[in-house]
C-alpha cells in the first residue's frame, strides 16, 4: 500500500506537469497542500465520484482557486469521469474543462467557481447555512454533511474574509471547516511585506475554533480535522506548509507561486520526490489506492438513498433541490391589485408580493444587510435564522453586503433553498464581485435593491445611484428588473423566481401611482417590455421608460396627444428579457424605422449611457449624467428635468430639430 506521501506526490506530479505543459498556471499551492488534501480526501471527505451531485455529500471548496490543479488532480485520481488525463494534459487550453481557475459549470465535483480570493470561503458560509437549514427541516437522516474549504493567505487577507468569518462565527456554523494553507508567500514575496496580524486570534475572537498543525504531515492534518469535527464552532486549521514542496531550488519562494517551474526544476523535483515516471503517468499501485479512496463513499450514498426513499418526503425533497416554484399565486394576486390599486413605493409592493410568495414557496430564505425596515424584505411569518433556530427563513446579515451576496450564492449552489437579500442599489458597488461570480455560475439568487434613484431624496449623491442600473445590465447572465408599480413588481418577482439564474430587482423609495389598471392574461413584465399605452393619434413618438419614470412617461404622452402627436408608452422593466423576445415582437414594440418617422425617447432617472441601443443614435435619451444632490425627491426630479412638462418640451424641441412631421 503506498504511503500518504506517495499518494500526495501524485498530486504534485500532475500539478507541475500540467502547468509546465500549459506554460501557465500556479504549481506552488497544489504542491504545498498535497499532503493536507490527501488526508482530507482519503480519510474524511464524504463523496462518491459516481454520483457527483449526491445531495448529502460533503462539499469541498478550493477558495485559493489559482491552485486549480489541486482539485483537477484530486477529481481525476479519485475516479470522477472528468477530468480525464487528456483533459489535464490540456490544462488551461480552450478544449479542456480544466480552466485556469475552477469553474463549477465545467466539471462535476467543482462546487463553486473560484479565483477572486476570499469568495470561495464566503460562498462556503452560504453552503454551510443551507446545510444547517435543511438539516433542521429534514433531520440527520437526509441532511448531514460538512463544508470544507482550502483557503490561502490571500483569501484570509481579503476584506470579504472578515465579513464571512464574522457571519459564520455568529451563526455557529460548526459544519464549516477551513484548511488554511499558511505558506507565508504571496506573488510579491513573503507575507511579512503586507501582514503582521494574528490570524488565529482574529478567528478566535469571531467565535471560531482554531488549531494548527504541520501541513506537510497528512497524519497530523487528519488529527486536526478530527479535532475540528468534534468542536461545535466553525474551525480554522492552520496548515503550515512549504509552497512548491519538492522543487529543491525554488520551494518556499514566490518563484513557485505563479510561473511554471521550468524543465530543469521539474526534472530536479522528480528526483527529489522519487517520482521516476514520464509526465502525466501514475503508478498502478498509487492509482489503485486513490480509486479505493474515491470508492469509500459509495455505501454512504446508497444508505442515504434508501433513507430518502423510505422517508415519505422523497418527492418534496427532490422538488426543493430542483427549485420548482409554483406561480399560481400570481394571477389572483395581480387581479386583486388591479381591482384595488394602491399608490405605494415598489419596495413596499415587493413586501406585499413576498407575503404571498413566502407562503406559496416555503423554501425561500430572505435577508438584508442591516436595512430590513428599508428594503422591506422580511414578511410577517418569517422567523430569524439563528444558531438556536436554523429552521428560520430570515437572515440578519449585518452590514456585510459583499458577504451577503457571496453567502446567498453558496446557498443557491447548495440547493434546496432560494435566497434573496436586500440592500440599497448604490451599495451594489460593495456586493458587485459576488453578483458577478454568481452570474458567471448561473446561481439562482435574487438581489433586492431598493432606493433605486434620486427619488430617495435627502440622503444625497452618496446614496443616489446613477450608473448602477446600466452597469449591472452590462453584466452577462443576470436579469435586472425595475418595475413601475405594484403589479409590475409582482410580475417581476414571478419572473425572477422562474428563470434559471440570478436576478436583481431595483425598487423605489417614493410612492408610485399605479400604471397597470387593467387585468392581463399573461405576465407582461416577463416579456421584458410591452406597450402600456398605444398612441391615440398617428404614432410619431415612442416613450420608453422604466420604474418610477413610467408614470411620468404616461403624462408626457397625454401632453403630446394634446399637441396632436400620437405617442406610445413602452414600459421596459427588464431589458435582458426584451432582447430575448422573438424578432416579430420586438419589431412590433420598437419598429426599426428612422427617428424622423417615429422618435424613440428613453426616460430613466439614471445615466443615459447605453440607451441608444433602443432609441438609436438620433433618438432622445433623458436621464441624469452627473451625480445627484440632496433635496426632497420632487425637487430633485424637477431640478434634473424629469417632470412631464420639461420632458414634453424637450421632445417637442427635438422633433423640431429633427424635422419630424
Amino acid at each position: 500500500m503506498p504511503t500518504q506521501r506517495r499518494l500526495a506526490n501524485a498530486i504534485r506530479a500532475l500539478a507541475m506537469d500540467a502547468v509546465e505543459a500549459a506554460n501557465s498556471g500556479h504549481p506552488g499551492m497544489p504542491m504545498g497542500m498535497a499532503d493536507a488534501a490527501t488526508a482530507l480526501f482519503t480519510r474524511h471527505l464524504k463523496f462518491d465520484p459516481t454520483d457527483p451531485h449526491w445531495p448529502d455529500r460533503d462539499r469541498f471548496i478550493l477558495s485559493a482557486g489559482h491552485g486549480s490543479m489541486l482539485i483537477y488532480a484530486l477529481l481525476h485520481l479519485t475516479g470522477y469521469a472528468h477530468p480525464t488525463i487528456e483533459e489535464i494534459r490540456n490544462f488551461r487550453q480552450l478544449s479542456s474543462p480544466c480552466a485556469g481557475h475552477p469553474e463549477n459549470f465545467m466539471l462535476p465535483g467543482v462546487e463553486t467557481t473560484t479565483g477572486p480570493l476570499g469568495q470561495g470561503l464566503a460562498s462556503a458560509v452560504g453552503l454551510a447555512i443551507a446545510e444547517r437549514h435543511l438539516n433542521a427541516i429534514y433531520g440527520d437522516d437526509l441532511v448531514d454533511h460538512r463544508t470544507y474549504v482550502l483557503a490561502g493567505d490571500g483569501c484570509l487577507m481579503e476584506g470579504i474574509n472578515h465579513e464571512a468569518i464574522g457571519l459564520a462565527g455568529h451563526l455557529k456554523l460548526g459544519r464549516l471547516i477551513v484548511l488554511w494553507d499558511d505558506n507565508k508567500i504571496t506573488i510579491d514575496g513573503s507575507t511579512d511585506l503586507s501582514r503582521n496580524e494574528d490570524v488565529m486570534a482574529r478567528h478566535s475572537a469571531m467565535g471560531w475554533h482554531t488549531v494548527e498543525c504541520d501541513g506537510m504531515d497528512s497524519g497530523k492534518v487528519s488529527k486536526a480535522i478530527e479535532e475540528a469535527i468534534a468542536d461545535p464552532r466553525p474551525s480554522l486549521i492552520r496548515c503550515k506548509t512549504i509552497i512548491g514542496y519538492g522543487a529543491p531550488n525554488k520551494q518556499g519562494t514566490a518563484a513557485t507561486h505563479g510561473p511554471p517551474l521550468g524543465a530543469e526544476e521539474v526534472a530536479a523535483a522528480r528526483k527529489e520526490l522519487g517520482w521516476d515516471l514520464p509526465p502525466f503517468e501514475i503508478p498502478d499501485d498509487v492509482a489503485r489506492a486513490w480509486r479505493e479512496a474515491g470508492a469509500r463513499g459509495a455505501k454512504d450514498r446508497t444508505d442515504w438513498q434508501w433513507r430518502l426513499e423510505t422517508s415519505g418526503k422523497a418527492q418534496e425533497f427532490r422538488d426543493r433541490l430542483a427549485g420548482r416554484i409554483d406561480d399560481r399565486w400570481l394571477k389572483p394576486y395581480v387581479d386583486a391589485l388591479v381591482a384595488n390599486p394602491a399608490k405605494v413605493a415598489t419596495r413596499k409592493a415587493s413586501e406585499m408580493a413576498l407575503e404571498v410568495i413566502n407562503t406559496a414557496c416555503p423554501w425561500t430564505i430572505g435577508g438584508s444587510a442591516d436595512l430590513t425596515g428599508s428594503n422591506n424584505t422580511k414578511t410577517k411569518d418569517l422567523q430569524p435564522l439563528t444558531h438556536e433556530n436554523y429552521a428560520g427563513r430570515y437572515i440578519y446579515y449585518g452590514i456585510r453586503e459583499f458577504g451577503m451576496a457571496a453567502a446567498m450564492t453558496g446557498m443557491a449552489l447548495h440547493g434546496g433553498v432560494r435566497p434573496y437579500g436586500g440592500t440599497f442599489l448604490v451599495f451594489s458597488d460593495y456586493s458587485r464581485p459576488a453578483i458577478r461570480l454568481g452570474s458567471l455560475m448561473g446561481a439562482k439568487v435574487i438581489h433586492v435593491m431598493t432606493h433605486d434613484s434620486i427619488g430617495l431624496g435627502e440622503d444625497g449623491p452618496t446614496h443616489q445611484p446613477i450608473e448602477h442600473l446600466q452597469s449591472l445590465r452590462a453584466m452577462p447572465g443576470i436579469h435586472v428588473y425595475r418595475p413601475a408599480d405594484a403589479v409590475e413588481t409582482a410580475e417581476c418577482w414571478a419572473s425572477a423566481l422562474a428563470i434559471d439564474g440570478p436576478s436583481l430587482i431595483a425598487l423605489s423609495r417614493q410612492n408610485l401611482t399605479p400604471v397597470r389598471t387593467q387585468a392581463a392574461q399573461e405576465n407582461l413584465s416577463a416579456r421584458g417590455a410591452y406597450r402600456l399605452r398605444a398612441a391615440q393619434g398617428d404614432r410619431k413618438v415612442i416613450l420608453i421608460a422604466t420604474g418610477s419614470e413610467v408614470e411620468i412617461a404616461l403624462a408626457v404622452a397625454a401632453n403630446l396627444e394634446g399637441e396632436g402627436i400620437g405617442a406610445d408608452v413602452v414600459s421596459m422593466p427588464c431589458t435582458e428579457l426584451f432582447d430575448l423576445q422573438p424578432e416579430a415582437y420586438r419589431e412590433d414594440i420598437l419598429p426599426d424605422v428612422s427617428n424622423r418617422e417615429i422618435l424613440r425617447v428613453s426616460i430613466e432617472a439614471g445615466t443615459t449611457f447605453g440607451w441608444e441601443r433602443y432609441t438609436g443614435l438620433h433618438g432622445l435619451r433623458i436621464g441624469i449624467d452627473r451625480f445627484g444632490a440632496s433635496a426632497p425627491a420632487a425637487d430633485l426630479y424637477d431640478h434634473f428635468g424629469l417632470t412631464a412638462p420639461k420632458i414634453t418640451d424637450r421632445v417637442l424641441a427635438h422633433m423640431k430639430i429633427r424635422e419630424i412631421a
